[in-house]
């Protein structure tokens, strides 16, 4: 009996070891985002880069010699929501986050994730915080607002010279970071908004905001925010008669702005990294998914980056382990269809800058060019 039960136990525990190996024949990973709510806009734009990113390298015979498998997860653009997920993620085993969008749900996941050996790349939280935390396993491919405000800073005082500014946002951590930027540069240049106002997001009435700012005679406004409440004030700001340009961040990148403002929307303008649509490099890409019906706007492009990063980490490090993909990421070079970029110390992404966009005729482009 006791030879016996010995066997069998052996013979249980190949089973199991086999069982495991099978198990873990596929790497998990996840992207992160607003996947419903009002900015599910961008959630879809990660989704679709995610999904490309998998099936494309996965296509190609995967990394290690495993296959990619892709988690999704929706944090609605909540925080609390946002750790949620990001603890699913643990019980899932996923190796690497793609996320998440903003950046009010970017910070507080990160720390789950670098205390759980998670590597996160962020494609669009752009809050200074989220690297300026030390956290070695963080990471973002796109920029920060303290790049963002000073690009927009110095077009407002080149362009806008000697008009009346306001500046708004919605106190959100993006959107108060976004504001307070530009505030900065601005003020740094000897330039004094005439109004620093906040807002309440998810409202459909902004009139109250638009009365205060026409009355001020305000003919710049400087709004750091998301698409929707954007767009509802451009709107209201035209249903009074007003003509002030309307300058945002990189939230406005996507369609949805349009549909909500029509004609209103002429002439907004916002910063945004450079189009990775228009690069040689994602030239394939973007025929694939245009091929799929699907236009690579806005972050779609940054989270498919992302994900080439990580698998071209991995790949080096031989090893998901996160300590170790993350040293290959700040050691490494990647080749992606952002172009070729590398990580610096904090974990921020050295590539192109921000460039001003400008909204026309329900398209947007390089202002320069529009």
């Amino acid at each position: 009996m006791g030879t016996l039960k010995t066997g069998l136990l052996a013979a249980a525990a190949t089973v199991a070891l086999f069982a495991a190996g099978s198990a873990n024949a596929e790497i998990v990973i996840a992207t992160a985002g607003p996947m419903t709510g009002p900015y599910a806009a961008f959630g879809e734009q990660m989704k679709k880069g995610a999904e490309m990113a998998v099936k494309d390298i996965n296509a190609a015979g995967g990394v290690l010699g495993e296959k990619l498998k892709l988690e999704v997860g929706d944090d609605a653009c909540d925080p609390k929501q946002a750790v949620a997920v990001a603890n699913q993620f643990v019980n899932q085993g996923v190796k690497f986050v793609a996320g998440h969008f903003c950046s009010g749900s970017s910070i507080p996941a990160s720390a789950v994730y670098n205390e759980e050996g998670i590597v996160q790349i962020s494609p669009a939280s752009t809050n200074p915080k989220l690297t300026e935390q030390n956290f070695p396993l963080v990471f973002r491919t796109c920029g920060r607002d303290d790049q963002q405000g000073i690009v927009a800073g110095k077009y407002i005082a080149d362009h806008f010279k000697g008009k009346k500014i306001a500046i708004v946002h919605d106190k959100q951590a993006y959107s108060k970071g976004l504001a307070d930027e530009t505030k900065k540069t601005l003020n740094g240049l000897g330039i004094t908004e005439v109004i620093y106002e906040t807002i309440t997001p998810g409202e459909k009435d902004y009139s109250a905001l638009v009365t205060k700012l026409k009355q001020a005679g305000i003919e710049v406004l400087y709004y750091g925010g998301y698409h929707t409440e954007a767009g509802l004030i451009a709107r209201q700001m035209r249903e009074q008669s007003m003509t002030s340009t309307l300058i945002s961040g990189d939230a406005l990148v996507t369609d949805e702005y349009w549909s909500i403002t029509g004609e209103a929307g002429n002439g907004t303008l916002m910063t945004f990294g450079p189009d990775p649509r228009k690069s040689e490099a994602a030239s394939k890409v973007v025929a694939e998914f245009r091929k799929d019906g699907y236009e690579p706007e806005g972050y779609t492009m940054y989270t498919y980056g992302a994900i080439q990063a990580y698998v071209q980490a991995i790949a080096a490090a031989k090893s998901t382990e996160g300590a170790k993909v993350a040293a290959a990421l700040k050691s490494g070079t990647f080749d992606t269809v952002l172009g070729k970029f590398n990580f610096d110390a904090k974990g921020d992404v050295t590539a192109p800058g921000y460039v001003m966009y400008s909204w026309k005729g329900g398209k947007y482009g390089y202002a320069s060019e529009m």
